[in-house]
């Protein structure tokens, strides 16, 4: 796996059934975190809604992941949600289904249906994106080397994350996978440049 798929901007789709709004907000995430905020905000935005029902995906593994009923009849929100995410084959993202009540109960397949559609419509509207996957490396160099230093760096299309550059330099940057060998081979031929790897 040297790409993985993502989007890169929030969109709204709006599905009605039988009285009940269902708001779906599809959103780029890079972080638990990232996504507890937009959550909350989501929460602050929409204070009378009954239920706001969610899940995501997290990594260029897509082993991390969360779905959540929040009161719904297990499986009915959260599981569907995961599943229109997980058939788009996306990670970094994730969707709120926000879900105003309507007074008539729908049912577990008639919920399924609703939060599943709701979901398919938000991500239908945002465009999604290829990125390829990063691995992460330390390179620590001279100041008069930083020169040749980006030349490499920018040649195989790596990401800067994070830099100190003094006299003596610090970087870490994330080398795309399919590049990889070839990247860090010509990184370690200069002279005086220490190359690491460094869990992402």
């Amino acid at each position: 796996m040297n790409v993985y798929h993502t989007i890169d901007k929030e969109s709204v789709a709006e599905f009605k059934d039988r009285g009940s709004k269902f708001l779906a907000y599809a959103f780029p995430i890079q972080s638990a975190d990232d996504f507890k905020k937009r959550l909350k905000a989501l929460k602050e935005e929409h204070p009378k809604a009954v239920h706001h029902c969610f899940a995501y995906r997290l990594g260029t593994d897509g082993t991390a992941f969360r779905s959540n009923d929040d009161g719904e009849p297990s499986g009915s929100a959260g599981k569907p949600i995961l599943g229109q995410l997980d058939s788009k084959q996306l990670t970094n993202a994730a969707v709120v289904v926000v879900r105003y009540f309507g007074g008539t109960l729908l049912g577990a397949p008639g919920l399924i249906n609703a939060y599943k559609t709701a979901t398919s419509l938000a991500l239908q509207i945002t465009p999604i994106i290829e990125r390829p996957v990063l691995v992460h490396y330390e390179l620590q160099f001279d100041y008069t080397l930083m020169n040749d230093a980006m030349l490499v760096v920018k040649r195989f299309g790596c990401t800067v994350i994070h830099s100190e550059a003094q006299l003596f330099c610090r970087m870490v940057i994330g080398v795309p996978k399919a590049e990889e060998e070839a990247c860090i081979n010509k990184l370690s031929d200069l002279h005086g440049v220490e190359v690491r790897k460094v869990p992402a």
